[in-house]
């Protein structure tokens, strides 16, 4: 599958960057983990697989798409 580049809001190479899987449309988005235990705490049905990043809202108001 191919990633595309959305955009970033970061300075110097640095996350969070936002990605587009061309042939789904699904997203990936690159961010620091979330790690704060009252904030993990309170997330529903997590599955093994998954990991939680913290993205600035501007990163998708700016770059997700709009349909």
């Amino acid at each position: 599958m191919t990633l595309r580049f959305l955009g970033t809001t970061s300075e110097n190479g640095n996350c969070p960057t936002l990605y587009e899987i061309e042939e789904t449309g699904d997203l990936v988005i690159q961010g620091d983990l979330l790690t704060d235990p009252k904030h993990l705490a309170q997330l529903r049905d997590v599955k093994e697989s998954e990991a939680f990043v913290v993205v600035p809202r501007e990163l998708l108001t700016r770059y997700a798409p709009k349909e």
